[in-house]
């Protein structure tokens, strides 16, 4: 992330940017995210491209301005990097024996006739529920394979719900582990990010995890929801965040070169021929 110390409030007259507006700077769109402990601009170039822009509580739009265009090199830079990212994810036909992953372990997926039948039954999935992991084995409705698109949705409603499950008893160990209150966690689909934070009426706030996240070895989702529950405390990734992050795990930097490495693999929900 690139960071700026804010000037003081914008003068009467000058636009003051909104939560979740959006701004045009250069041909540039950018979501605006403000927050009240902020005291520095910041930017983030997300997995997808697209930018977000950390803006302190009254910045005037002027100053916003200065800080993008002065970031400019910072930004192609990111969004070139990012770009080459993207091209690894690969591409999933969702036919029968391909292979999916579950917390770092492989399952091939199998296709079953009509509604899975009882010996596939699990005390983790309603009656209803077309895809289950059952003997060694990913098994999705016949059904509903024939949509690719649905398959797809069912596929990643069963990560969802699977990940929800699955953090429910490690959240609270690493929070404890970093001295942070507890925030509510979510899974769902986060475009190309891995989590993200939200401070919100909650006092806690809402930590988000992507449902591709729970592909990943579990040491690595572990990554993940520390590096989220770091930015209850401290907003961006400055020195002071790392700071944070490092304490709680102290191989944090080689945990991040790994997920940045073995995540290009990750199946983030693209559909093949």
């Amino acid at each position: 992330m690139s960071s700026q110390p804010a000037r003081p409030p914008a003068c009467p007259g000058e636009p003051v940017l909104t939560e979740n507006g959006a701004m045009v700077v250069d041909g540039r769109e950018l979501r605006v995210r403000i927050s009240l402990r902020r005291r520095r601009l910041g930017l983030t170039v997300e997995r997808d491209g697209t930018l977000t822009l950390h803006v302190p509580d009254g910045c005037g739009a002027q100053r916003v301005e200065e800080f993008v265009r002065a970031s400019r090199a910072w930004i192609d830079d990111k969004i070139r990097l990012s770009g080459e990212r993207r091209q690894l994810h690969p591409v999933r036909t969702l036919r029968n024996g391909e292979v999916h992953r579950y917390l770092g372990r492989d399952y091939r997926l199998l296709i079953v006739d009509d509604q899975l039948d009882a010996a596939a039954a699990s005390v983790d999935e309603g009656p209803g529920a077309v895809v289950r992991l059952v003997a060694g084995r990913l098994r999705l409705d016949g059904t509903v394979a024939a949509d690719p698109k649905r398959a797809r949705k069912a596929i990643a409603d069963w990560y969802s719900r699977a990940g929800q499950r699955w953090i429910r008893g490690r959240l609270q160990p690493w929070a404890a582990r970093m001295d942070v209150s507890e925030p509510a966690v979510h899974v769902r689909d986060l475009g190309r990010r891995w989590g993200s934070y939200r401070s919100g009426p909650a006092v806690d706030g809402v930590i988000s995890l992507h449902w591709a996240t729970f592909q990943l070895p579990i040491h690595l989702v572990d990554y993940v929801v520390a590096h989220e529950l770091a930015h209850v405390r401290v907003s961006g990734h400055g020195p002071a965040y790392w700071r944070l992050l490092g304490r709680a795990l102290p191989e944090c930097r080689q945990l991040k070169e790994e997920l940045d490495e073995l995540g290009r693999r990750v199946w983030m929900g693209d559909l093949g021929c």
